[in-house]
Formats: structure tokens, C-alpha cells, sequence
């Protein structure tokens, strides 16, 4: 048996890799058995076993398979000294080529974990957020995070606890699933009876019997790993006639890599027959996703039966053995999934109040998200709005400015002049024409006030002396004092042209 044969047995759920050698010869009468064509012979399928590290186990298996050294061990190893770590110790004697790609492959797997961080980070929009890269990945218990450079005795002994342990409850994990989902499927169906009238929904529950009858309306099922269902193999599948039925003739014939063992693949391929029995794609009433956990279901039987070592594989010793027994002579009949249904009704109250708490914290989420958009829109408009008057600051400094380097105020509209601070006039806009003819008119009266400007008498004249008397007697009583003329502002009103 190969080295990949002990190793993946331990970790379940893993194809052989390479077929034996020494496969145990069919005993076939020819007679009765035409000559298949001989076809190129192509390597196994690997069946994903659902893991999400499933490449990168694939992948060391691949290349630790190419060290002749580590394949000897194995071959001499138990099987419960694989899973305690000691086969891991003999990684330190692989070729150094070998040892090379593993580190890389180490590499390549820490890069493909932190991408699959970053992008979870973003999708939860925590993009402002530092990320500590090895803290998350102490989630990934299969292979040595401290160390992300090369691939040490640890990364293979953790690599195989982890598979082992993931493996394990993989089964467990996928009928989980099926009964949520067989939940969400009758939850559904009665949301949308709920949205229906009286005669609708009347007729919707006649169409819903009418589909579960025709679905268990079928043939009957064989007890799984029985007599009656591998003869069934035997002559539909294999073309043999069943008197000529022989268990250890089928289990060669079955053995599809040829390594003397019944994986899980190759027994659940077993099943084919009887699941065709009961589901067919191209019915209405027929759920694929059923028919998968049927098939799980039927594997898992068999399993329990026969396994008997409970290391998820079927030796021919383990499957002769089975054979002689009652239960596979006079089996039990089967019940199917119709029958068993997947959940209680105590879990399904409890599925349908974790929907409903779901939906009230999603309403609680949407108003939460509601009030904050209608709060940063508010901040938003405030924030518009100091944009604006801190435009119209800067528009108005800007005029400020401009007007400084003019020297020219602009005289508003309805602006009052001022003259020593002493309003004169109101002027409408730029309008100074009046202003001119109001100080040509106040330079006229004041050059007749002047003295010179006054009618000149003769020399001499008795008229003169009486004049000069009276203006001296006047000066005797009322001595003169300086007139002050108010000084015009020469930017609002002209100068007279014939002022001197």
C-alpha cells in the first residue's frame, strides 16, 4: 500500500493518489463476461473533501509522495503512530528539492489566507482599520503561522491533526446544513401562504400533497451495503447475472483505484442506482439537495456496519466479513428521507424565532443606518453653508483690496456728502452735476460779499466821503472777524474756472 494510502486514511475523506500495484486478481468467468475495450488508463479523480485548506493538503501530499525516504517510513508506520506526530519527524530526512517546494507551497498558502482577511475586512468596511495579520491567522490551526517562511515538522504533524479533527466533524457539519435548509424551504413556503387569499392558498396545500405523494411514489429502496442491493449493482450496473454474484469478484470490481480498500467515494458510487429510484431532475417534486443527503446518509450506514476499525475505510477483509452477516442477508427495509423527517418541530420554532430575531436586529441595523444618513446630511448642509459665507468674506476682501490700490472710493447710491463732517447733499449715485452747479452758484455769491467786487464811486465824490463814513463808523461799532469759507472736497465738487 502507498505512503499517500496511510496518510490520507488517517485524514479521511481523501482519494488514493496513485493506484496499487499488487491489486488482487478478479475472478471472472469469462464465459459469461464480454471483453471490455481497453481504454488509456487515466489517474483517479480527487474528490474534494470540503475543507477549505483542501489544495494546499493536496499539494504537500503530492510532493512529500516523491521522497522515496519518507515513502519507506510510511510503509512501516502504524497508523495511530501517523496521527501522535512521529511520521512528521522524518520530514527532517527529505530530499532538500523536496523540502524547497514545501516551503513554497507554505508561502503561497499564508499570502492566499491574509488575502482572504484583507478582503473579509473590506467587505465588513473596516478598510481604515490596521490589521493584525497574525493574530487572525492563529485561526488556521493547520499549519505554523509564527513561522510563515518554511515548512517545518509542525506545519506536517498540524496538518494532519487538523485534517483528521475537520474531517471528522464534516459529516456532522453537512447534516447541519441540510436540516437549515430543509427549515428555510418550509419556512418560505409558509411566508408565502401568508401572502395568499383563502381559495389561493387552498389550492396551494393540494398542489404541495399532491407533490410529496408523487415523490414517495417510487420503487422500493434496498437496504444500503445489503444482498439484495449490491446483486442489484451487480447485474444492472456491472451487466453480470446475479446468480453468479460474488463478494469479493464486486468489491475488485468496485475498488476503483485499485489500492484493496472502499473509500468513501467509491462506496457512496454504490448508492447510484437506488437514489435514481427515488430522485429524477427533471421532476418538480424531486429536491437534488436531497438526494445528496440520502446519499450521505446510506454511506454513513454502511460505514457504521462495516468499518470496523472506524478509519472511514472498507478493507476486503472488513467487506468479506460483512457479508456473512444477517443483517446483510435479511436487512431491514430502508426508510428514506420522506419518512425521516430532518428536523423537530421543537427545532423549528426555535429556527423560526432565530428569523425573526434576526429580522428585528437587520430593522434595528436599517433605522440606525437611517438615522445617521439623515445626520451627515445635516452636517453636510452646515457644512455648505460655511462654505458659502466664507466665499462671500473672501469676494468681499477682494473688493477691499481692489478699491485700496484704485485710490478711488466708490460713492454709493444714496451716499451723503460730507464736507468737515458736515452732511451737504445727498447724491444718487455718481451723479455730481448738481453738486458743480450748487458751488458755482455759492462762488458767485461769495466774490460779491469780497471786497474789490462792489460798485467803484468817483474819487473824490461827496458821495465817496459819505460812503467811507459809514463804513468807518461801522467798523468802530462792529469790528470785522474772519469769515471762514468751507473748504469744498475736491473729489466731489470742482473747482469755479474762474475762481483765483
Amino acid at each position: 500500500m502507498c505512503w499517500s494510502r496511510a496518510l490520507l486514511s488517517c485524514c479521511a475523506l481523501l482519494l488514493m493518489l496513485q493506484p496499487s500495484l499488487d491489486a488482487v486478481p478478479i475472478s471472472i468467468d469469462k464465459t459469461k463476461v464480454k471483453e471490455p475495450e481497453q481504454k488509456p488508463e487515466e489517474p483517479p479523480a480527487n474528490v474534494d473533501t470540503g475543507l477549505h485548506y483542501d489544495r494546499y493538503l493536496r499539494e504537500v501530499i503530492d510532493f512529500l509522495e516523491k521522497d522515496q525516504h519518507f515513502r519507506e517510513k510510511l510503509h512501516n508506520t502504524d497508523m495511530e503512530d501517523i496521527k501522535q506526530g512521529k511520521l512528521a519527524k522524518e520530514l527532517d530526512f527529505v530530499s532538500h528539492h523536496v523540502r524547497t517546494k514545501l516551503d513554497e507551497l507554505k508561502r503561497q498558502e499564508v499570502n492566499r489566507l491574509r488575502t482572504l482577511i484583507k478582503a473579509k475586512q473590506d467587505i465588513e468596511g473596516g478598510n481604515d482599520i490596521a490589521v493584525d495579520h497574525q493574530a487572525l491567522l492563529k485561526q488556521f490551526e493547520y499549519l505554523n503561522h509564527m513561522n510563515p517562511h518554511t515548512f517545518e515538522v509542525e506545519d506536517l504533524d498540524r496538518l494532519i491533526q487538523s485534517a483528521t479533527k475537520d474531517l471528522e466533524n464534516y459529516d456532522k457539519e453537512r447534516h447541519e446544513e441540510f436540516k437549515k435548509y430543509e427549515m428555510m424551504k418550509e419556512h418560505d413556503r409558509q411566508e408565502h401562504l401568508k401572502t395568499l387569499n383563502e381559495e389561493e392558498r387552498k389550492k396551494e396545500e393540494e398542489h404541495y400533497e399532491e407533490m410529496r405523494k408523487k415523490h414517495a411514489d417510487h420503487p422500493k429502496v434496498n437496504h444500503p451495503g445489503s444482498e439484495n442491493q449490491l446483486k442489484e449493482v451487480w447485474e444492472e450496473a456491472d451487466g453480470l447475472d446475479p446468480e453468479d454474484f460474488d463478494p469479493k469478484t464486486f468489491f475488485n470490481l468496485h475498488d476503483t483505484n485499485g489500492d484493496g480498500f472502499f473509500d468513501e467515494q467509491e462506496l457512496e458510487a454504490l448508492f447510484t442506482k437506488e437514489l435514481e429510484k427515488i430522485y429524477d431532475p427533471t421532476n418538480e417534486e424531486d429536491d437534488m439537495v436531497e438526494m445528496e443527503e440520502e446519499r450521505l446518509r446510506m454511506r454513513e450506514h454502511v460505514m457504521n456496519e462495516v468499518d470496523t476499525n472506524k478509519d472511514r475505510l472498507v478493507s476486503l477483509d472488513e467487506f468479506l466479513v460483512a457479508t456473512k452477516k444477517k443483517e446483510f442477508l435479511e436487512p431491514d427495509s430502508w426508510e428514506t428521507l420522506e419518512q425521516n423527517q430532518a428536523y423537530t418541530d421543537a427545532e423549528m420554532r426555535e429556527f423560526e424565532e432565530h428569523l425573526a430575531q434576526q429580522e428585528q436586529d437587520l430593522s434595528q441595523r436599517a433605522v440606525d443606518l437611517q438615522k445617521q444618513r439623515h445626520e451627515l446630511e445635516r452636517q453636510q448642509e452646515q457644512l455648505n453653508a460655511q462654505k458659502i459665507e466664507l466665499q462671500q468674506a473672501v469676494e468681499h476682501m477682494e473688493r477691499l483690496k481692489s478699491q485700496k490700490v484704485d485710490g478711488q472710493p466708490e460713492v454709493h447710491k444714496q451716499d451723503v456728502l460730507m464736507i468737515q463732517n458736515v452732511p451737504l447733499v445727498t447724491v444718487e449715485g455718481n451723479d455730481l452735476s448738481h453738486v458743480q452747479a450748487d458751488d458755482n452758484q455759492l462762488h458767485v455769491e461769495r466774490e460779491a460779499q469780497l471786497p474789490g467786487h462792489q460798485d467803484q464811486l468817483p474819487p473824490g465824490s461827496p458821495a465817496e466821503h459819505h460812503q467811507q463814513h459809514e463804513e468807518h463808523q461801522q467798523n468802530s461799532e462792529n469790528p470785522p472777524q474772519h469769515q471762514e469759507v468751507p473748504a469744498v472736497h475736491p473729489e466731489v465738487v470742482q473747482e469755479h474756472p474762474n475762481q483765483p
